[in-house]
């Protein structure tokens, strides 16, 4: 008896050490990603004077408050600045994000002094800039691309100096490999390319939308910041049942209060816009004056048409048609997406650096960390927006035709014109149109 109790303590002590070992091993993998470092707090000290006398979280109430305000002017004044303000805002915001999140890859990594990792990730940025912001010159400024030699020679070996481009980083990489961190640099390879396709790819979608038209970039924005603004202040507030655990700040109902909030602020802020053609037209170029025009006869989805109620509103309201633009219905899908599921860009943004231990991407916004923790949200939303557009509005555009077919040889024009000709013939439309023309 004696002897198995001895084997029995024995084989206890063994389970404990391998509890033991299996728990320091835990503890080593989860330490083996270094923490990056918390950046220091930069509140503006006359906010920091101000608010002394509160407590920590109300402080953080005013703060958020003040900056969300003076962010929301400053978006105000860009619009105000025109369209080519607002894509250069874009650019330098896509190169802010890109920035912080290279910087937390560094920060974790830089101990192994890897070689040309910073390089290559601003290579590779300016690489994939220079395709997207080629191909929209080329299609949006396609006359005066025709009209340059220098931008018709790049126009038209655009895609491939692109691909030569990226090949040269591509080998940049492969030379810089060095022994026995191989597979930490791939790892750095991924995460340059995933950061690219999260930041770089959808803001360059943005500006697509805004040459729709500055309304399905303003309204699309405007939604995500009220539901941002809306969610926080009913959780603030009325907050008491936990959302997901990647956030243990949000809330039911924050969620379900910024849902409603957004549907009406997006049906009542497409209401105000829709009757200013300088937010409905498409931008577009004028190539007589070498500037943007935003001027044309608004659709048929920014025209005030009557819609006939349902049984139940008309019993409610006591209404039994509504005035609405066309735009506004689509608006309830904008605001609903950017309330349903636009905050999972937040809740990937909150694992992501949840991974990392860090609490916010960066600290340029004092009291809401880095650019890239108030764009989580937007990049998912402009990649939507840009689906939506094209899969439920866009039809095909005439003066892109017209573009292409001017840029055709002589012979080829004709041989076009002719059967345009024999085809509205066949329809029996061209006598109609020649009558009509006499």
């Amino acid at each position: 008896l004696t002897h198995l109790r001895k084997q029995n303590k024995g084989s206890d002590s063994e389970l404990k050490g391998e509890k033991d070992g299996a728990s320091d091993s835990e503890a080593k993998v989860d330490s083996g990603v270094p923490e990056v470092p918390v950046p220091a707090d930069d509140t503006p000290v006359v906010l920091n004077k101000a608010l002394s006398g509160l407590s920590s979280r109300w402080k953080n109430w005013w703060i958020r408050g003040i900056l969300t305000l003076a962010m929301i002017s400053f978006f105000f004044l860009i619009i105000y600045l025109g369209p080519m303000v607002l894509m250069m805002i874009v650019l330098i915001v896509q190169i802010k994000c890109f920035q912080e999140i290279i910087t937390i890859g560094y920060n974790v990594y830089h101990s192994y002094h890897l070689p040309w990792f910073r390089t290559l990730s601003w290579y590779f940025l300016l690489c994939v800039n220079y395709f997207f912001y080629g191909e929209t010159v080329t299609d949006y400024f396609f006359t005066l691309v025709q009209r340059e030699e220098p931008l018709r020679i790049l126009s038209k070996y655009h895609r491939f100096i692109s691909f030569a481009l990226y090949l040269t980083g591509f080998c940049m990489f492969v030379l810089s490999l060095v022994k026995k961190h191989y597979r930490l640099q791939f790892y750095m390879f991924g995460w340059t390319h995933v950061t690219l396709l999260i930041v770089v790819t959808q803001s360059h979608l943005i500006i697509h939308n805004l040459f729709e038209g500055m309304i399905w970039f303003i309204v699309p924005i405007s939604c995500v910041i009220c539901n941002d603004i809306m969610a926080y202040m009913f959780g603030f507030f009325f907050g008491r049942t936990p959302l997901i655990k990647l956030s243990p700040k949000k809330t039911w109902e924050g969620f379900i209060g910024g849902l409603f909030s957004t549907i009406v602020f997006g049906i009542m802020f497409s209401y105000l816009m829709a009757g200013y053609r300088y937010f409905v037209c498409p931008v577009e170029f004028n190539n007589d004056s070498n500037r943007f025009q935003v001027d044309c006869e608004p659709s048929e989805l920014f025209q005030l048409q009557d819609y006939i109620l349902p049984g139940v509103l008309q019993s409610f309201t006591g209404w039994s048609t509504v005035r609405l633009y066309p735009f506004q219905i689509h608006s309830i899908a904008l605001s609903s997406f950017a309330s349903i599921v636009g905050p999972f860009g937040g809740f990937f943004a909150s694992g992501f650096k949840r991974a990392f231990k860090i609490k916010d991407f960066a600290n340029t916004i004092p009291g809401h960390g880095g650019i890239m923790d108030r764009f989580d949200c937007q990049y998912l939303m402009a990649t939507f927006v840009n689906v939506y557009i094209a899969s439920f509005i866009r039809g095909p555009n005439p003066s892109k035709v017209i573009q292409q077919l001017l840029a055709l040889r002589v012979d080829q024009q004709l041989h076009i014109f002719n059967s345009l000709k024999a085809h509205l013939t066949e329809k029996g439309l061209l006598p109609a149109l020649e009558g009509a023309a006499a």
